[in-house]
């Protein structure tokens, strides 16, 4: 009897180990996969522009990839999806995360070059912060990056920490030229609104670029509007600028006799006239002023009969219009634009045929309060990931994860590692069975 017993139960045995081995390895195919590429790997992941509504999670890749973000109230079902706002594959990335409840905490996984990462095992979390009314009335911080060639560097992430309020981004726009709100500048526990000393409050400004570069500067928020072009690669100190000496060159100290007559000896007004008309002006728009119309006027000055083209980013929209008998133009977008950061761009040729260009950054926000692409606000409860700058050192370390991807990106495999585990789960059962049989037959 027990020589019939024993063999039935190590078949049955080996028959639930077989199959539960077969589902098992069936659902985790990905373990067959090569392991993460480490070139598509996030690094320097940063959480900013928290607020009660948004949050935004920045990274930089070593190679040019694409990705984006899965999220959601609970670690365990990620179901959203958003995908990264830079399009073409770059070394840096950026995902707005919209739609938000205010006081809710949420998780979040990054997908780079087709393989999920995560915090250490576990999704990285974040809390957004409550409501809140009546926002300041501080003027944006504004500036542009260079590459060592002394050429403007398009989608580098721009950080800003503001004294001890939490920390706000954005992008360079394609002419490296970049724009920070600060109107709704948050404390780092995000429950008010952070109030900014002028001429007190010191201001940390970092650029990562990924491998092109970084560079770092510190300023005052009245030498930050804007601050002196940046250079990839270089640490700079604007606190000693003055809020008039943008220009760095020495004031003159002319005296003239006091028996001279203290006035110009030529009559230059018909020059000056006939100077102002070869240039094409903007005058409804100050570099990164903000705006709370979604469909704004723009006009400026110009010389008559010249067609000026004009294009206006993020969405490009762009038209041609003719400066008109009295040396004037203006032009209305045929679209409403969006919140957010947006740069105006003019371009015509000169009574000498060659190309002139002018550009404005500015920020579109609505009436009733502040809404922006990349709104200020504070950090999350995990520190952001470290950088060669003396910016606040992030702690955020990726970790590949066998994550399946959204089904709007489907994972890379083949159909080899399944048959095989097929073939080996039909084995075992065969195997078991004939076992069994043999074992009843005696």
């Amino acid at each position: 009897m027990r020589n019939q017993t024993i063999p039935t139960l190590l078949g049955v045995a080996m028959l639930v180990a077989g199959i539960a081995a077969g589902v098992f390895l069936v659902q985790n195919r990905q373990i067959f996969k090569l392991k993460a590429k480490p070139e598509t790997a996030p690094e320097n992941i940063r959480v900013s522009n928290v607020t009660d509504t948004s949050f935004d999670v920045s990274w930089t890749t070593n190679t040019k990839t694409g990705g984006f973000v899965n999220w959601g109230e609970s670690d365990s079902n990620l179901s959203q999806t958003t995908s990264d706002e830079i399009v073409d594959d770059s070394h840096t990335h950026s995902a707005t995360i919209n739609e938000t409840v205010p006081s809710t905490t949420y998780f979040f996984i990054i997908n780079s070059g087709g393989d999920d990462y995560n915090n250490s095992g576990i999704p990285w979390q974040i809390t957004t912060g409550p409501i809140l009314t009546d926002p300041l009335s501080a003027e944006p911080l504004s500036g542009s990056v260079l590459s060592t060639a002394s050429e403007p560097v398009p989608n580098a992430l721009v950080y800003v920490t503001v004294g001890g309020a939490g920390l706000v981004s954005t992008t360079t726009s394609q002419s490296g030229n970049w724009v920070v709100p600060l109107s709704s500048l948050r404390a780092q526990d995000l429950s008010s609104f952070f109030q900014i000393d002028e001429d007190a409050t010191s201001i940390e400004i970092t650029v990562q670029a990924g491998p092109e570069g970084v560079s770092s500067a510190q300023t005052f928020a009245s030498t930050g509007r804007p601050t002196p072009p940046m250079t990839l690669g270089q640490t700079y100190d604007f606190k000693n600028l003055g809020s008039d000496s943008t220009s760095g060159k020495p004031e003159a100290n002319i005296k003239l006799p006091e028996e001279e007559v203290k006035g110009s000896r030529f009559d230059v007004s018909q020059e000056e006239s006939s100077t102002t008309l070869k240039v094409v002006t903007v005058d409804s728009l100050d570099e990164g002023e903000v705006i709370t119309s979604t469909s704004p006027e723009f006009f400026g000055e110009g010389p008559a009969g010249v067609t000026v083209t004009i294009t206006v980013q993020s969405d490009p929209m762009t038209d041609n219009v003719t400066i008109d008998s009295s040396g004037e133009w203006n032009w209305n977008p045929p679209d409403d634009l969006e919140e957010g950061v947006h740069e105006l761009t003019l371009s015509w040729r000169d009574e000498n045929g060659i190309l002139r260009t002018i550009s404005r950054s500015f920020v579109v926000q609505a009436a009733e309060g502040p809404a922006f692409e990349s709104t200020p606000s504070s950090t999350p409860t995990t520190t952001p990931s470290p950088s060669p700058s003396p910016s606040p050192s992030p702690s955020l370390r990726p970790s590949p994860t066998p994550t399946a991807s959204p089904a709007a990106i489907p994972d890379a495999g083949t159909l080899t590692p399944t048959l095989m585990l097929f073939i080996m789960g039909l084995g075992v059962l065969v195997l078991s069975a004939l076992i069994a049989t043999k074992a009843f037959s005696r």
